[in-house]
């Protein structure tokens, strides 16, 4: 039986601490606050979490935390938000450029996309 979270299976063979990390929105430590404020082990494999363990932490995640559809619909509506007002880090997002300060002449490959090379002038010969 394999451990189903808002449309997302978890690995059975990971601890409980891990395995809730598959979920986006839930890293680490937001993965330890659930599981102690419901009484679970941590080390608890999730293949060991019986039914009742289960549903006492979709009841949790479903009351207290935002995640996977839910999150990224609202990370989405922020980011058109700051876009629509046209501050600075709306019109980053709007050219694709890296946001928080970081220098573009020669890194931020991974916001710019692959390089495009530009023809350089041609030097004058005497």
């Amino acid at each position: 039986m394999s451990v189903r979270i808002s449309g997302v299976d978890l690995p059975r063979s990971k601890r409980g601490i891990i395995g809730l990390t598959y979920l986006y929105g839930i890293g680490k430590s937001l993965s330890k606050k659930i599981l102690y404020s419901i009484g679970i082990d941590e080390n608890k494999k999730v293949e060991n979490w019986s039914d009742d363990e289960i549903s006492k932490i979709r009841k949790y995640i479903s009351d207290y935390i935002k995640i996977e559809g839910e999150l990224r619909s609202e990370t989405q509506l922020n980011i058109k938000r700051l876009m629509d007002i046209g501050c600075y880090i709306g019109t980053r997002h709007r050219k694709g450029l890296p946001l928080r300060g970081q220098k573009t002449k020669n890194n931020c490959r991974t916001r710019k996309g692959k390089k495009k090379t530009v023809a350089n002038k041609k030097k004058v010969t005497k």
